[in-house]
């Protein structure tokens, strides 16, 4: 029986290669992802334990904000005790925060978030461990700075040069003293590094005097749990210690918990690719051994029995699970560096260090090949199984009972209910329930209209039959019928498509759905004609917000300062800003009262929350600052809840003696004329040309809300490809077993008039009714997700509304259009070049 599988395999080579695409796409992903997130791990951790080689004892300081105000960090006092300790080598103390430099066309270079500045710590021979210089020295007075080699490059720097510096107050120009190389996170993330002397760092990000972070090394020969227990009473409250070892276990920990979430995206695609995989299996199989009917009751009749059957199809889908395991682990291996290369081009820059081929990987791609195959091939080598001998005596093998047909309808209606019953009850109860509830009514729907799918191919097929007939005559007339003559088969390869486009379009439909609204909420709101924040998420200083009040052109600026404070006895975030020019840069509805009382000292509350609390014009509330003085607040106005504005506004004058430090994450611009050139050069200008800040106009605005994602829509889109790349695969498997069948009806075709290029058109419009079918299926089924899931967190959306995206959609019949047609070209051309006296002959 094996000889026979192996005979089998080798003689159906051509049909099972569209299988063994199949599975081998899936595990390449699998054993991809393994391989590359492996690789990422060592090097990582690595560079991370290569950090800490010479770290005995690693110090971080974290206050509270009353802490804060006495000691902000590590004084220099606290260091210098440490540093005396019978065992201590030396003590390195560490400031740090947001640095930026611009590139020669004037813009940042690196994301912001990237971008930092620190200290130069240099030891008693001068050096500083952290860094290795190729040009120059380290800064050791005021006005001087290195940069990574990186961004000197980046920017065209030279030591001897002067470089404009970011930070979070005004540009300063540096001479740079050297250049230097280093493994600190920031560079290898594609950012920068800027090191200042220590006096200048603590002074721009701290406190002089004080640390942050400080690394201890111990003397040869000392333990370093040893020079821990000495460190630790010396210690003030607000600082840990942990030593070099732990830290970087630590680090080891964060690392593989990081990479774990971006594998799981990943390897999530290959599940779906694999799914969708199993119905090409279990197609091919199923019509491999249709084929071989006469074979199969023969070797039943001389003495096979059932399980040496199934046995026999298990022993094929074993030998294609291994090719196609072994041929798509060696293409992962492959995926994985191109991974690598990839992210290395888009900045990610990724320590050295071989590629991790380890056992697990292997393991998985051959496991998961082996068993998606054989599982996929299990139900049809039952089904060949159960062909009587007596079946050898005829040339058509038994058709599906109708009692199987009916359990499968049954079954598959029963799932389909259920599921749909799941998801407008988890539409209905929203929040994270809901969207569990969706989950597992989305998995039993689909299980359910994939058993459906059969039973709704002749009703759905039928319908557009006379669309086929009339513009392609006796051609489309044929392939309506051959498209429906296989309801299993014609489901099973439709199912293949109709999974695919059932993600793809949910994720369209909520995607679209959710930046449409937001979007309304940028066009709606937002009066400014800009809107300025720091490159890195950080706050804006005060001195912003003066620079930009005189510069030329502005007619109205007000910050959405945050704050917070205890109103009522209830902690309420709040919005200072600009009274009399914060309803001129957003849009500000008062329902009650006038928000010209914002200028008298009064507070202005969104209408929920004066709701919830009982609040109305004229109401006198107690309040508490930030700086725990108390006092007491009148309701001036009532305004229309809005996405941009907090509950609470207030003039940022009234809270200015209360929050000596106050966070500006943005400020609204409107100037004379709108957005111009001219305008935004104005007010770079009046910001001394800061590369660290961004001014977004309206169409920026729009794109930093909807940009994340539509990104994460392009990349579900890339990682869904490959199912639909798997789907095709299918179309053209069945489409090429269906014209083998066919041989003998071909040529009879072809015998009384039926020329080859009506041939051709025959199985292309076959090929498309199938594909659009699928689609259809997928479409229905995706929009009704879309729209379940967007049910689950409208009430967090202003002015939420489903959109359904019909271009999209049109553009995915289209391509499924194009799928049917590509993939019907070698079946197609298969079938016109069949002779037809050959054919006429063949069983």
């Amino acid at each position: 029986m094996f000889r026979t599988a192996l005979r089998n395999v080798l003689a159906h080579k051509a049909r099972l290669l569209m299988t063994v695409l199949a599975v081998m796409l899936g595990v390449a992903f699998v054993s991809g992802t393994l391989v590359f997130t492996d690789t990422l791990d060592r090097a990582f951790t690595r560079q991370a334990a290569k950090s800490y080689d010479d770290v005995a004892v690693a110090l971080t300081s974290h206050p509270d904000p009353d802490e804060a105000k006495r000691e902000p960090g590590l004084s220099g006092a606290t260091l210098d005790k440490i540093a005396a300790l019978p065992g201590v080598a030396s003590v390195s103390g560490r400031v740090e925060g947001f640095a930026g430099v611009p590139d020669p066309d004037g813009k940042l270079i690196g994301v912001g978030w990237s971008n930092k500045g620190s200290n130069f710590a240099p030891g008693k021979d001068g050096e500083d461990p952290r860094y290795a210089f190729t040009e120059g020295g380290g800064p050791v007075a005021r006005g001087q700075i290195a940069l990574d080699r990186e961004t000197a490059e980046k920017g065209r720097y030279k030591v001897g040069d002067t470089v404009r510096v970011a930070t979070n107050g005004p540009v300063e120009e540096y001479r740079l003293q050297g250049v230097f190389t280093t493994d600190d996170g920031a560079v290898s993330a594609g950012g920068s590094l800027v090191l200042f002397d220590t006096g200048t760092a603590q002074a721009l990000y701290l406190k002089p005097g004080f640390f942050q972070e400080a690394t201890v090394a111990a003397a040869p020969g000392t333990d370093d749990d040893a020079v821990l227990s000495a460190v630790e009473p010396l210690l003030p409250g607000h600082t840990s210690a942990q030593t070099g070892a732990e830290l970087s276990a630590q680090q080891a920990k964060e690392i593989e918990a990081g990479l774990s979430a971006f594998s799981q995206v990943f390897l999530g695609a290959a599940a779906i690719a694999l799914f969708v995989g199993v119905f090409l299996i279990a197609n091919t199989f199923t019509m491999l051994v249709a084929q071989r009917t006469k074979e199969v009751a023969l070797m039943r009749a001389v003495g096979a029995s059932r399980r040496q059957v199934t046995r026999s199809v298990l022993a094929e889908a074993a030998i294609v699970g291994l090719v196609a395991s072994v041929a798509g682990y060696l293409l992962g291996i492959g995926l994985a560096v191109g991974l690598r290369s990839g992210m290395a081009a888009f900045g990610m820059k990724i320590p050295d260090g071989p590629l991790v081929l380890g056992a697990t990987p292997v393991l998985a791609a051959l496991g998961v090949g082996l068993v998606i195959t054989m599982l996929a091939a299990w139900l049809p080598g039952r089904r060949a199984a159960k062909i009587p001998p007596v079946a050898a005596m005829n040339s058509v093998h038994a058709a599906p009972t109708q009692k199987s047909l009916v359990v499968r309808n049954s079954i598959g209606g029963a799932l389909a209910a259920l599921g749909c019953g799941l998801i407008v009850l988890g539409a209905v109860k929203a929040g994270d329930t809901g969207r569990l509830l969706i989950a597992g009514g989305a998995f039993l729907t689909l299980i359910g209209v994939i058993m459906l799918i059969p039973l709704l191919s002749r009703p759905l097929i039928a319908a557009v039959r006379p669309l086929l007939a009339g513009p392609f005559g006796i051609s489309g007339k044929l392939a309506g019928q051959n498209a429906v003559r296989n309801p299993r088969r014609t489901g099973a390869t439709a199912s293949a498509l109709a999974i695919g486009l059932t993600l793809v379009t949910g994720l369209s439909v909520l995607g679209v759905t959710v930046g449409s609204s937001l979007d309304r909420a940028t066009t709606d709101q937002v009066k400014a004609d800009y809107m300025v924040r720091m490159a890195n998420g950080g706050p804006l200083g005060p001195s912003v917000l003066t620079a930009l009040e005189k510069a030329p052109g502005v007619t109205a600026v007000s910050p959405q300062q945050a704050s917070g404070m205890e109103i009522g006895g209830k902690w309420t975030s709040a919005s200072a800003v600009t009274p009399g020019a914060i309803e001129k840069v957003l849009k500000v509805e008062p329902t009650a009262g006038s928000l010209d009382s914002l200028a008298d000292g009064r507070i202005a509350v969104a209408e929920k929350t004066a709701a919830s609390r009982g609040w109305k014009v004229g109401t006198t509330v107690p309040v508490t600052y930030p700086d725990d003085e108390k006092g007491t607040l009148t309701v001036g106005a009532l305004y229309k809840d809005s996405g941009f504005l907090s509950p609470v506004l207030i003039d940022r004058k009234a809270v200015a003696a209360h929050d000596p430090e106050p966070y500006i994450p943005e400020i609204f611009v409107s100037t004379e004329g709108g957005e111009s050139a001219a305008n935004e050069k104005a007010l770079i200008q009046a910001l001394g040309d800061n590369p660290a800040i961004n001014f977004m106009d309206k169409q920026d605005i729009r794109d930093s809300f909807g940009g994340p994602i539509n990104m994460l829509l392009n990349i579900m889109y890339g990682l869904l490809a490959m199912a639909l790349i798997i789907a095709v695969l299918g179309v053209v498997n069945t489409l090429a077993m269906s014209v083998f069948e066919r041989q003998q009806e071909i040529g009879m075709l072809r015998a009384i008039g039926l020329d080859r290029r009506r041939v051709k058109r025959m199985v292309r419009l076959e090929a498309v009714v199938i594909s659009v079918y699928g689609a259809v299926v997928g479409i229905v089924l995706g929009s009704f997700l879309g729209w379940a899931i967007g049910e689950t967190f409208k009430s967090s959306l202003p002015d939420y509304s489903l959109v359904l995206p019909w271009d999209r959609i049109g553009v995915f019949l289209l391509l499924a259009a194009l799928v049917g047609v590509l993939a019907a070209m070698w079946p197609a051309r298969s079938a016109a070049k069949l002779n037809m006296l050959n054919a006429i002959k063949a069983e």
